[in-house]
């Protein structure tokens, strides 16, 4: 079961911690591997950027774990 978060009074479920987490670790790489050049060498872009979000969004959640 997922235990919840108090955010400013309202109780968010501990799933947002993981999402903001993940979405401030995929900006950062996404920025760094558009500047290397990375996403040329991929057939699908936005297909790579999802995947990439994807790890990033399941490695916080086995790093963090259920609460």
């Amino acid at each position: 079961m997922f235990s919840e978060v108090d955010l400013l009074g309202a109780f968010v479920p501990f799933m947002i911690v993981w999402l903001v987490s993940s979405v401030v670790m995929f900006v950062i790489a996404d920025a760094l591997l558009t500047k290397a050049g990375f996403f040329r060498l991929a057939w699908h872009p936005p297909l790579a950027r999802f995947a990439l979000f994807g790890l990033f969004f399941c490695g916080v959640g086995l790093a963090l774990g259920m609460k």
